[in-house]
C-alpha cells in the first residue's frame, strides 16, 4: 500500500451559531479554506485530482454538491472533480479517508480533503423529519436524540454530573490558554466576520472560548434533554460555523514537487456500534485502530477525540485507561466549536500541528457518529 502524507492544512476560526461568521454563505467559507490551503502548499490548483469535503446537512445553501460548488469558487480548473459525502458527525474525518484511501489504492497521487458546515444558515436535523425512519426499522431500534445519548452513557459508565462539568471547565481553560500562547496560529487563516452590530471585523480567532466561565456557572445550568439529567449546554458541544482543509499526496510525489511532508497516515478505521447508545464507538474504533497498527494509547503523544458531550470522552478514558493530560491539550468541542462536517479536518490540523510543537510521533483521532459509528484516524509525524 502507498505512502499518504499529509502535506498542509488549514482551518477558519471556528464562529458559534449566530455569530461572528453568520453572514458567511458556506459555499464561500468552504471555498476559502480550499483557496487558502492551495496557496499555503504553493500547488498549482490543476494537479489536484479530487476533493472530497464533508457536510452533515447538504441542504439548501449546503446542497447540490457543496464540494464542486466550492471548488469552481475557490477557482479550481473545471477538470477538478469534488464530491460531498456524509457521516453525520464523523463526515470530515471520512472525506480525509476517502481521500488517503484513493492515494493509496493508487487511482490518483494528490487530492483534497475538506469540511464545512454553517450551522447558522443550515439548522442540524434539518435534512430529515418524522417520516424520515419508517416504523419497521423504529421497531427494531430506539432512535433517540443524542443528547439523551449522552445521558445513558454517563448512565451506564458511571459518570457523574460534577465530572461532566470539571471536565467542560477545563475544556475551556485549554482552549483560552491556547490561544493565548499562540498555538492555533499556524492552522488558522484570517477571514472577515462581523460582530454583533452588523459592523465588519477581522477575525484571528475561534469565538467559543468562554472566558468567564466558571464551575459555579456551570454547575448553575439546568439539564437540556432529560429532567434531572446531567447534560446541559455547558457541558455539551457548541453548534458553530467554520471549514477547514488539507492537502494529501502520496509521499514521492510530494518529494518530486519539492514539498515537506508534515505527517503520515499510519491507519484509518471506521466501526458501528449501538445506534441507540451511539456515542461510545469511540471505544471500539480505539481498539479497533490500535490493534490494526500493533501501537498502544501510552505510546501516543497527542489524542484529538471529540467532545461531542463530556461523557463521551470520560467514558472512553475510564473504559481505556487513557491518560487525560494528552487528550484535547488546546481545548475541544466543548469549547472551541463542533461546525459538523468540518471538525474532522478542523481536529487533524490541530493535532498535526501540536505533533509539531512538542516534536511528538504518533497521533490519534477519533469522533463519535450519530446512529453508532465512529472513525479513527492514526498519524506520525515526519521529520524532516
Amino acid at each position: 500500500m502507498r505512502e499518504v502524507v499529509i502535506v498542509e492544512g488549514v482551518r477558519t476560526p471556528v464562529g458559534k451559531r449566530n455569530g461572528v461568521l453568520r453572514r458567511w454563505h458556506p459555499v464561500e467559507l468552504a471555498a476559502s479554506a480550499l483557496d487558502e490551503v492551495m496557496k499555503r502548499a504553493g500547488v498549482e490548483k490543476g494537479k489536484v485530482e479530487d476533493i472530497v469535503m464533508g457536510c452533515v446537512t447538504p441542504i439548501e445553501e449546503q446542497g447540490l454538491n457543496i464540494g464542486r460548488l466550492a471548488a469552481l469558487r475557490a477557482g479550481f480548473p473545471v477538470h477538478v472533480p469534488a464530491v460531498q459525502i456524509n457521516r453525520m458527525c464523523g463526515s470530515g474525518q471520512q472525506a480525509l479517508h476517502f481521500a488517503a484511501q484513493a492515494i493509496q489504492a493508487g487511482t490518483m497521487d494528490i487530492a483534497l480533503a475538506a469540511g464545512v458546515e454553517s450551522m447558522t444558515r443550515v439548522p442540524i436535523g434539518s435534512d430529515g423529519n418524522e417520516q424520515t425512519i419508517p416504523a419497521a426499522l423504529q421497531e427494531r431500534f430506539e432512535f433517540i436524540h443524542q443528547g439523551v445519548s449522552a445521558e445513558r452513557i454517563a448512565d451506564k459508565y458511571g459518570i457523574s454530573r460534577e465530572a461532566c462539568d470539571h471536565y467542560a471547565y477545563q475544556s475551556h481553560q485549554r482552549a483560552i490558554n491556547a490561544t493565548k500562547a499562540g498555538r492555533f496560529s499556524r492552522e488558522l487563516m484570517p477571514i472577515t466576520g462581523h460582530d454583533s452590530d452588523g459592523k465588519e471585523i477581522n477575525v484571528m480567532q475561534d469565538e467559543g472560548p468562554r472566558q468567564d466561565t466558571s464551575l459555579e456557572k456551570l454547575a448553575q445550568l439546568k439539564p437540556v434533554f432529560v429532567p434531572d439529567g446531567i447534560i446541559t449546554a455547558g457541558n455539551s458541544s457548541q453548534m458553530s460555523d467554520g471549514a477547514a482543509a488539507i492537502l494529501l499526496m502520496e509521499a514521492q510525489t510530494a518529494r518530486q514537487l519539492g514539498l515537506r511532508a508534515r505527517a503520515r497516515i499510519i491507519a484509518q478505521v471506521v466501526v458501528g456500534s449501538d445506534p441507540t447508545l451511539m456515542l461510545d464507538g469511540v471505544i471500539p474504533a480505539t481498539r479497533k485502530i490500535l490493534d490494526k497498527t500493533g501501537l498502544t494509547l501510552e505510546q501516543i503523544d497527542r489524542v484529538e477525540i471529540n467532545e461531542a458531550f463530556a461523557p463521551v470522552v470520560l467514558a472512553w478514558q475510564k473504559t481505556l485507561g487513557a491518560d487525560l493530560a494528552k487528550v484535547n491539550v488546546n481545548g475541544g468541542a466543548i469549547a472551541l466549536g463542533h461546525p459538523l462536517g468540518a471538525t474532522g479536518i478542523k481536529l487533524m490540523t490541530t493535532l498535526v500541528q501540536e505533533l509539531e510543537r512538542i516534536q511528538g510521533r504518533y497521533g490519534l483521532m477519533v469522533i463519535c457518529i450519530g446512529h453508532g459509528m465512529a472513525t479513527a484516524t492514526l498519524i506520525e509525524r515526519v521529520e524532516n
